[in-house]
């Protein structure tokens, strides 16, 4: 899948909770991961990714919503070269689809319907970047979903 051995373990809490259904263990693999990484000073890309992955298994919407900011900041360091030395395929501009999407939806959740609208906007100008996989499927049929609940065309 991919060379990079911190990826490889967060790749792995995330099979806990979208496979396995184990949301606390989740954040318990998440939470020392970051503490190995040195949290927001670690690598941009183990940065993003993890903080997008803890993000989903948050409880409170607040939480939720911080930890995929602090994703977003990270992606704005990643650069292309890092992710083609991690073994990803897919490039930097690959990652804000999905980041804005989750923004939107934590956003939306709790009111705040003109950021929520500002960051599907910023979604959908990037859905450009991701492929025709099941990924890039995924992340269309989440902004087509928050498309109809925020009401936009």
């Amino acid at each position: 899948m991919n060379a990079d051995p911190t990826l490889t373990r967060i790749g792995e809490g995330v099979a806990l909770h979208h496979h396995q259904g184990q949301r606390v263990a989740a954040r318990d693999v998440f939470a020392q991961i970051w503490d190995d990484i040195g949290g927001e000073q670690g690598d941009p890309l183990h940065v993003c990714v993890l903080a997008h992955s803890m993000a989903d298994v948050q409880d409170d919407v607040h939480q939720e919503l911080l930890w995929d900011l602090r994703a977003l900041a990270a992606a704005d360091r990643v650069t292309d070269e890092a992710v083609a030395q991690a073994g990803v395929t897919l490039p930097v501009a690959g990652l804000y689809p999905s980041l804005h999407l989750n923004l939107s939806e934590c956003y939306r959740k709790l009111g705040d319907l003109d950021r929520a609208r500002q960051h599907l906007r910023q979604a959908r100008a990037g859905i450009g970047a991701l492929g025709d996989d099941d990924y890039g499927r995924l992340i269309k049929g989440g902004l087509e979903r928050l498309t109809e609940q925020l009401g936009e065309a």
